[in-house]
């Protein structure tokens, strides 16, 4: 009978531990809470002020501000650029990646295209298009869709939203910078 009564209350202790945390995630602030970190699935929706360009748009340059193993650019480049690109400078040398708004989502990816050796791509509606090479890609998966360079798909860095920045680890960066470096996913 002592079993059941402790199996119980085991169950019920269970129970309200659950549903504390249940609730305790949903009243938290957004706004100043770092989120989980994003996947294409997840990737939180943007409220952009200023009204998409028509056409191909060209990468602005932003910088990105790095604080040990954490890089990040303010959420506000993307949105009045809709197109960024920065560099991150590594032991192994500079990275190139992007930042794009798409759907009200932002993507991160590394920006580098091997065999054309280019750096820069544009945004045309959902296709990321090689200044160097036009070879395409979609901009929502990185895939390859037309060119001389499909073989090279465009990996996508994880990341949070924090305080109006995107943040990435830098380990993050390098792993989606040299799986873009060899053909084919990982």
């Amino acid at each position: 009978m002592l079993k059941k009564i402790a199996i119980g209350l085991s169950a019920l202790t269970l129970t309200l531990i659950g549903a504390a945390c249940a609730n305790s995630a949903v009243t938290a602030p957004a706004t100043n809470t770092p989120a989980a970190v994003y996947s294409p699935s997840s990737t939180p929706q943007i409220q952009t002020t200023t009204q998409k360009p028509a056409g191909l748009i060209k990468a602005a340059i932003i910088q990105a501000q790095v604080d040990g193993d954490s890089v990040s650019i303010p959420v506000s480049d993307v949105e009045n650029d809709w197109n960024t690109q920065f560099v991150v400078n590594s032991p192994q040398g500079k990275m190139n990646f992007m930042a794009y708004l798409l759907n009200n989502k932002v993507y991160v990816r590394a920006d580098v295209c091997p065999p054309c050796r280019s750096i820069g791509y544009s945004l045309d509606g959902n296709t990321l298009v090689c200044d160097r090479c036009a070879t395409t890609f979609k901009a929502d998966t990185g895939d390859a869709i037309a060119g001389a360079c499909v073989d090279y798909p465009k990996a996508l860095v994880p990341y949070q939203i924090s305080n109006g920045n995107i943040i990435m680890n830098q380990s993050d960066l390098a792993v989606a910078y040299q799986s873009t470096l060899n053909p084919g996913w990982p």
